[in-house]
């Protein structure tokens, strides 16, 4: 199963000269859906974690899945002002603007080993910022996992530059 035939690509959303890739008929189809879990399953197993965090938005149902696959814990990092206990937040740009991540301070033990997930690699900003958010609360990142990198971005060397290793289901 091609995964990425699963995955249209969207142009020019949501600014013009960005290619948004569509997970939704990915989701619908239960095969492929459950295939994607699979091969992220597949690709965790390579990395020493005890939880994973997802990344607003699409990260929660990869990460969820994952999780509940693996019997591992979960925990969210959200955009901010959606949380209602105390948080860390971390500041971080986009290829199409700047955004910041959120982790409520009570979510993970402190032991914790923590594997982040997100559905797409572009520039490695998003991953980079979760990275930096959990180290400056005292946890340590076991790595990174993607459904996609899309490679033209570079995403992958940034995450090198930021010493977060980091695997892929798919590139394109």
């Amino acid at each position: 199963m091609n995964l990425l035939d699963y995955l249209p690509g969207v142009p020019d959303f949501p600014k013009p000269g960005i290619l948004f890739r569509d997970i939704s008929p990915l989701l619908a189809n239960p095969a492929a859906f459950k295939e994607t879990i699979a091969q992220l399953d597949a690709l965790a197993k390579t990395f020493d974690y005890t939880h994973i965090l997802g990344i607003e938005s699409r990260g929660f149902i990869f990460g969820s899945a994952l999780a509940h696959h693996a019997h591992k814990g979960f925990a969210i990092a959200r955009k901010p002002n959606m949380l209602p206990l105390a948080s860390h937040r971390e500041q971080y740009g986009l290829e199409y603007g700047s955004d910041s991540l959120e982790i409520q301070q009570s979510t993970l033990p402190t032991n914790a080993k923590v594997l982040l997930i997100d559905d797409v690699l572009a520039t490695g900003g998003t991953l980079i910022a979760a990275d930096k958010l959990l180290r400056s609360a005292g946890f340590q990142v076991s790595g990174a996992i993607t459904l996609l990198e899309i490679a033209v971005l570079n995403g992958s060397e940034q995450l090198e530059k930021n010493h977060i290793h980091h695997k892929s289901v798919l590139r394109s």
